[in-house]
């Protein structure tokens, strides 16, 4: 069985990336090095707070961001998500957007993910976040997926 990863918003933004600075294009490369390869190494999910975020969001290419994720199965949304999502918020885990980053983490521990794919390295794929984020899921009794950017996937060195 191949693992599971739950495809974050910022990572199909990042596919799509028009900025030209040094590291927007390193971003860029290794999301689409990932994406390349990722449908035959990996099990890719997302959830409608992906498609949401996106169609919120005003940047070019929006439309091919919004194929790109459709391209790959969503889970479904049970109504444990918003429960988990605001006892997220609630210990101060997450920011307070109900719609954000707290909605990502918790269809990736519910569906017991085996890595939540990131650019967020400020509120999620961050190792002084991991202990916390590792102590509520534990106290709710949810799987604590891999926090991971594509270089970490890849296993390229940055």
């Amino acid at each position: 069985m191949k693992p599971l990863i739950y495809v974050e918003t910022s990572v199909v933004s990042f596919y799509h990336e028009v900025r030209t600075e040094p590291d927007m294009v390193a971003r860029r490369d290794w999301t689409r090095q990932f994406w390349a390869r990722g449908a035959e190494e990996y099990t890719l999910v997302t959830s409608v707070a992906v498609i949401e975020e996106l169609e919120r969001g005003n940047f070019p290419n929006k439309k091919d961001a919004l194929e790109l994720v459709n391209s790959i199965p969503l889970l479904p949304t049970p109504d444990d998500i918003f429960a988990i999502v605001e006892t997220y918020i609630e210990n101060k885990m997450m920011p307070g957007d109900p719609r954000g980053d707290a909605m990502h983490l918790a269809f990736a521990s519910f569906f017991k993910c085996d890595f939540l794919l990131t650019w967020n390295c400020k509120h999620l794929a961050n190792a002084n976040k991991f202990g916390q984020i590792r102590k509520i899921n534990g106290m709710l009794g949810l799987y604590v997926p891999m926090l991971v950017t594509p270089i970490e996937i890849l296993g390229v060195a940055s």
